[in-house]
């Protein structure tokens, strides 16, 4: 290509940790041009992030090396070994990146104004009036609701979507001349990643936009993408244009990520089973206080109404926006917020029953978060954070019998239990998020609340994960609670379906019958969106 924005030559990347030495990356070279957009495509832990974060050279040096001849070249200037001030003037500015996990990206103790603003403070030497408006005008552009309201929240009173949202606004603050996305879509709910995907191509088309998109969703690379690069082991196996990849692909590990997807039916089970847990009207309305004596003004009503039923060795499929209450909901009736409303648990009443009777039920009610670096402890190896519920509830005799158990899920889970005593850093975030899954199952409970499970992993992953989620279902008539913004997913295993939007119920029934021929309009609008993503 005759004019190039990026070129990578030669790039090798070695993590040294004590006397092990493992090579991330392996002698990549790709270029992008201004106004291209190119993907990189593969696996957790094939390298694509730390391709990704060399660029903008974040990554954890001296552990992190570059090998002889790596060179890293942006507008000319030598990003590899750089002088601080021209990656000063690189970093956010002329190059801006988007991290997987918007929770551990965003400084928990600054509002989002502040955190928007920084930039445009730094960069732009932009008044404080102006790069508030700027702000608001940016929260606008990446479709967060209210979002003169949002300024002064912090990350933690916003959904993960939400949070998602936030990273781009930042992101696309100084209309950088080269966009990178690591997963930017991950957290994100179908009608907004058409948004996302959309707004992105109108930026390109504005500013003359380039963009590097890692990701594991196909249909995102077929939708947006220019050229494809597809990665393994730290290579570029195959690359080309989206046409050429997808309709010949060469390589045969290209061609099983492309045959990759959750398939199947949720397990039939005749007759209908018992119901294991329901509830009616539930609410949760958290409280908005104004003024010097904190007096209720208002209530946000993230759970309005919402009649639900579990039944045993079944999944509840629960979808909608991000914001729509789903996880509230999941938390209510695991009692982990309050709530207003009957739970019956296996035909006992425990809304209103103390912690201390609670406690007994938590091995068979458990939950696994959206955000796996958060839910997991930095301190604590693998094998500690899946013993730590065993120990809790006494399960295993002995230290023996418990790492027992230890290795038997973490092995169901795709994960390598000689791995286990390494940190929750040291992987990827695809690994991460089956540690978390580990770490319930390894507790065989009743009910498992499943809040965005696959959303970090890739797609052949996803695929073993529902395969995984069906077998144990069948084989210990586990019943699930399955929150996704990934309908194809949901469709693999809800035998029921509930829709909300705005903390209430749009639509409920049998999940084939609703996939099939939804009735409501927004239902129509999150299906035509799962399954006919366009970019327009």
């Amino acid at each position: 290509m005759a004019e190039k924005l990026l070129a990578i030559e030669n790039l090798s990347v070695a993590f040294q940790s004590g006397d092990r030495r493992v090579e991330a990356v392996r002698g990549v070279s790709f270029d992008i041009a201004p106004g291209e957009i190119v993907a990189l495509v593969g696996e957790s832990g094939s390298g694509k992030s730390v391709t990704a974060l060399s660029v903008l050279q974040l990554l954890p040096y001296p552990a992190a090396s570059h090998g002889p001849g790596s060179s890293i070249k942006f507008e000319g200037h030598e990003l590899v070994g750089g002088p601080p001030k021209v990656l000063r003037e690189v970093r956010g500015n002329r190059i801006a990146m988007v991290f997987q996990e918007p929770m551990t990206s965003l400084n928990p103790l600054h509002t989002i104004l502040k955190q928007i603003t920084e930039t445009l403070f730094l960069h732009k030497k932009m008044s404080r009036d102006a790069a508030r408006a700027r702000a608001v005008e940016l929260l606008k552009l990446v479709g967060l609701s209210e979002a003169e309201k949002r300024l002064n929240a912090y990350p933690h009173q916003l959904s993960g979507g939400q949070r998602q949202r936030v990273m781009i606004a930042m992101a696309l603050a100084n209309e950088p001349a080269l966009f990178i996305a690591d997963e930017p879509t991950t957290a994100l709910d179908v009608t907004i990643q058409a948004q996302l995907l959309k707004l992105l191509k109108d930026l390109q088309a504005r500013f003359g936009m380039a963009m590097l998109m890692i990701t594991h969703d196909l249909t995102i690379v077929r939708k947006i993408a220019d050229r494809v690069m597809v990665m393994t082991q730290g290579e570029i196996v195959e690359r080309g244009t989206v046409a050429e990849i997808f309709a010949r692909p060469q390589h045969p590990y290209t061609k099983r990520l492309l045959a990759s997807e959750p398939k199947g039916e949720p397990v039939s089970i005749e007759p209908p089973p018992p119901v294991t847990m329901e509830t009616k009207d539930l609410k949760v309305w958290f409280p908005i206080r104004a003024g010097v004596f904190r007096r209720t003004i208002g209530y946000i009503k993230a759970v309005d109404g919402v009649d639900a039923a579990i039944r045993q060795g079944e999944t509840l499929g629960v979808v909608g926006e991000s914001g729509s209450g789903k996880t509230t909901l999941a938390l209510a009736l695991l009692r982990l917020v309050k709530s207003d409303g009957p739970i019956v648990y296996a035909g006992r009443k425990i809304d209103g029953i103390a912690e201390r009777d609670m406690r007994p039920l938590r091995r068979e009610l458990q939950i696994v978060f959206q955000d796996p670096f958060a839910s997991l402890s930095p301190r604590m190896s693998i094998a500690q954070i899946v013993e730590e519920g065993l120990k809790v509830h006494r399960i295993g005799t002995t230290p023996a019998e418990r790492r027992g158990l230890i290795h038997d899920v973490l092995t169901e889970v795709g994960l390598d239990p000689d791995d286990a005593d390494r940190y929750p850093h040291e992987f990827s975030g695809g690994q991460r998020q089956r540690v978390a899954i580990a770490r319930a199952l390894v507790l065989r409970p009743h009910i498992l609340m499943l809040d965005e499970p696959t959303s970090a992993l890739d797609v052949s992953i996803q695929a073993q994960i529902v395969d995984l989620l069906r077998d144990l279902q069948q084989r210990h008539g586990l019943a699930y609670v399955f929150i996704s913004h990934d309908l194809r997913v949901v469709r693999a295993l809800a035998h029921d379906l509930i829709v909300m939007k705005d903390g209430r119920v749009v639509e409920a029934g049998p999940a084939k019958q609703i996939f099939g021929a939804p009735k409501e309009p927004y239902t129509k609008a999150l299906m035509s969106a799962a399954f006919d993503l366009a970019v327009a």
